[in-house]
């Protein structure tokens, strides 16, 4: 931040005359000031009591003293304790928006070649039934924080990791083998991933009425579940499928087929988006082919059974089962193989893999395998370990079909859009094209902010009535807002008033104006602070202050009806700055801004 910089300058250049002390620039502590005293920035002066052998209140007044004559962008000061508070000059503020006004990327890093290689990997769903509320923290988060890597000047690869093989791949496909008499998402009217997660559902109530029925019969719970027909057969599916049993092999193709149609679908309607997907059945085998390889050096062991383990003992933790006795793969397995490929396909620094926190030992034991098998990013991978998201009504059960479906979520989002813009009668201008676009945008921005806006690490609840409300910390107060400022810079076209790249730095500004010039200016910082924390919450609570004091300073000044034309060319620039801060701030958490609204 350029106003920054010039006052840690003559900061230094202060205690060089006053003490005869060069410090270096990190010792110099300048904050914004709070907002019950008077000033811009403050200045910490406990640092360098030792050098001015005075009192915290005399050392703040001899560097205010200095920094009032010797530098023009402090117009005055005052002493709160150890603390200096800095009134900067206005035309000061005033090149500070000239300079965010200049650049249309205000804030964001360019990728270079030297720039670092981040992989974030999220989503991973599976392709037993379709994406649901907790895929939809997932994929959002996942997204927003590839982007924000890539505003710190990052080169990111976005990668997904389909789980479309194992036992709960085997239920759907031997439920719709069973029952489901040759039915086709064309011929059922449904998309794909919901046709088979059907068939998940239906798998689960056979079984469960196999076990009541086994138990009914004296046996236990866990004898009935042993004796299961049901889950033999599935399990023999599964076999047969490792052994690539043709008939079987055709038929997983087949559904998962479908189930990827639906996927892209969801997908393109959430907006997110990756550069390489992987396949858990592509990396099992490499994953088995590397654990093997680890068994032959020593890294691993082998039990009586045949299985293999890692001791882990020595790093804190207990003995990880790698590959069972009959040789098929556990997750870590497929999570190594994975591992092995991408390093082969990227040049990797850094891996991010956003995964919910009920995974947070499996990615510390995978972090340690990795390491020990010679992946130099393994010691370093990191694992984005987010809460759960629940509705108000409780947790969700995929096998009992009580999720939240992610495509019936957003069409109610989008409907509930569309339902309270025409109640408050935003919609009456508009063609129907034009209306079905801003419940979407509106509808898919409700949702977006709601859950983006909350720390990731932290469980949420949401609550769609609550996120699509007009006022308050949600999507569409900060989209009303952009298009409230572009229907302003149009009224300004229209009138004939044309913008310069340059304002007139003459012009007296308010506290208020002030604080906005500061409030954009702070948008870079932001962004290295999301980039370095893992938090689109960062990036969402600060386009929601910033929109917020925006509509505080419109509401008190006028714009153009200002009859100052320097003042009201000003307020023009500021105002076209803010909704391009806006602008690229919701581009960094997937969110569009409509110019109408």
């Amino acid at each position: 931040m350029k106003i920054e910089n010039k006052i840690t300058t003559a900061v230094i250049n202060a205690l060089q005359a006053l003490y005869g002390i060069t410090p270096d620039t990190s010792t110099v502590q300048l904050q914004k000031t709070k907002k019950e005293f008077e000033g811009h920035l403050t200045l910490v002066v406990f640092p360098f009591l030792k050098a001015s052998r005075k009192n915290p209140e005399a050392t703040a007044t001899e560097i205010g003293e200095y920094l009032v004559k010797n530098e023009s962008a402090v117009a005055s000061y005052n002493v709160i304790k150890g603390f200096l508070n800095l009134v900067i000059a206005s035309n000061c503020w005033i090149d500070q928006l000239n300079d965010i006004n200049e650049n249309d990327r205000y804030g964001l890093k360019d990728v270079t070649e030297q720039s670092p290689l981040i992989m974030v990997e999220y989503s991973s769903p599976n392709t037993n039934k379709p994406l649901h509320l907790g895929h939809v923290r997932n994929n959002l988060l996942g997204y927003s924080l590839a982007e924000i890597l890539k505003a710190n000047g990052n080169k990111v690869v976005k990668t997904n990791i389909v789980n479309d093989r194992g036992i709960h791949i085997c239920k759907s496909m031997l439920a719709w083998e069973k029952w489901g008499e040759g039915i086709t998402p064309e011929k059922a009217g449904k998309k794909g991933d919901h046709l088979i997660g059907d068939f998940y559902v239906l798998f689960d109530k056979h079984y469960k009425a196999e076990l009541k029925e086994l138990e009914s019969k004296g046996m236990t719970k866990e004898e009935a579940e042993a004796a299961s027909t049901l889950m033999a057969e599935a399990r023999e599916m599964l076999r047969k499928w490792e052994a690539g049993d043709k008939k079987i092999v055709e038929l997983w193709r087949m559904m998962n087929e479908w189930v990827y149609a639906g996927f892209d679908e969801t997908y393109r309607q959430m907006g997110v988006d990756f550069d390489k997907i992987y396949y858990e059945s592509e990396t099992y085998l490499e994953g088995k082919e590397k654990v093997l390889e680890g068994l032959e050096k020593g890294i691993m062991y082998r039990k009586d059974d045949g299985s293999v383990w890692a001791d882990l003992t020595a790093e804190g933790l207990d003995h990880k089962l790698l590959l069972r006795g009959d040789g098929t793969s556990v997750y870590m397995t497929q999570d190594i193989g994975t591992a092995k490929l991408r390093f082969k396909d990227y040049p990797i620094d850094k891996m991010i893999y956003v995964v919910g926190n009920e995974q947070n030992y499996h990615f510390q034991v995978l972090s340690i395998l990795l390491d020990k098998l010679g992946f130099s990013w393994g010691k370093d991978l990191v694992h984005f370990s987010y809460g759960m998201v629940e509705l108000p009504e409780g947790k969700m059960k995929s096998r009992e079909g009580t999720v939240v479906d992610a495509d019936d979520l957003m069409e109610e989002m989008i409907n509930t859009a569309r339902e309270t813009s025409s109640e408050l009668g935003r919609l009456d201008k508009f063609s129907d094209e034009e209306i079905s676009n801003i419940a979407r945008i509106v509808g898919l921005g409700a949702l977006k902010y709601f859950i983006l806006k909350v720390d990731p690490r932290k469980n949420m609840m949401f609550n769609p009535k609550e996120s699509i409300d007009f006022n308050g910390n949600t999507g569409p107060f900060i989209q009303y807002t952009h298009a409230r400022i572009c229907s302003v810079l149009r009224k300004a076209e229209e009138l004939g008033i044309n913008l310069p790249e340059r304002i007139s730095d003459d012009v007296i500004l308010s506290e208020k104006e002030i604080s906005l010039i500061q409030h954009l200016a702070e948008f870079a910082a932001v962004i290295t602070d999301a980039g370095q924390q893992y938090s689109p919450a960062i990036i969402a609570n600060y386009v929601y202050d910033l929109v917020k004091e925006y509509n505080q300073f419109y509401h008190d000044f006028s714009i153009l009806k200002e009859e100052n034309p320097d003042v009201r060319i000003f307020r023009l620039v500021l105002s076209k700055n803010v909704a391009k801060i806006v602008r690229l701030g919701m581009k960094l958490l997937g969110i569009e801004v409509p110019d109408r609204m």
